[in-house]
């Protein structure tokens, strides 16, 4: 079974089992939560990974890091997949539920990179705009960039509007390549 498979059927058991229990949004801040740390630490990579450290020793890391900073249905959760040999899924499992949690809240996650940070009200009329084109709730990650020359790119929704400097060279390269103006007799 690929990593894809695992992550996501472990994270369509822990929404059904966190819908039960009323706590769809407190679990996605905890694997908010647990993707971050993962992320951030190599080593608990490492470890989960290690064939040759014990699932007992696996789990005790795991009450050790999570059990006073998630809920009780997380740190079941959690327990569980590593019983199961799938804390190294951990990462993956996390940001399969946050997606699938997105999905039923009718959230999309939209993407904004600009060369220089911008203010909230830029920030509040992005947010409009997708929600008007999309129908749904925004949550906006902005970005700077600074190799980016002016304007910006926007991606949500598998959708992208780029309106960079360096994208409309480009499409004048290609258009002026062309030559629709030279006499072609």
């Amino acid at each position: 079974m690929n990593d894809y498979r695992i992550n996501t059927t472990y994270a369509k058991a822990l929404l059904l089992l966190a819908t039960d229990t009323g706590d769809i949004d407190r679990v996605a801040e905890d694997m908010r939560l647990v993707r971050d740390v993962m992320t951030e630490n190599r080593e608990l990579a490492v470890v989960f990974g290690n064939p040759t450290v014990k699932v007992d020793r696996k789990t005790a890391i795991v009450d050790a890091l999570f059990a006073d900073r998630v809920c009780g249905t997380s740190l079941a959760f959690l327990r569980f997949a590593s019983r199961k040999n799938r804390s190294v899924n951990f990462r993956g499992i996390s940001n399969a539920y946050i997606e699938m949690w997105r999905d039923v809240r009718g959230i999309v996650l939209s993407d904004l990179v600009t060369h220089q940070p911008i203010d909230d009200t830029a920030r509040r009329m992005v947010t409009e705009m997708v929600e008007a084109y999309t129908g749904k709730k925004v949550e906006l990650h902005d970005r700077t960039d600074h190799k980016m020359l002016g304007s910006f790119k926007l991606e949500f929704d598998s959708k992208m509007y780029d309106a960079r400097v360096r994208t409309k060279i480009r499409k004048l390269r290609i258009e002026f390549a062309k030559n629709i103006y030279e006499s072609k007799l």
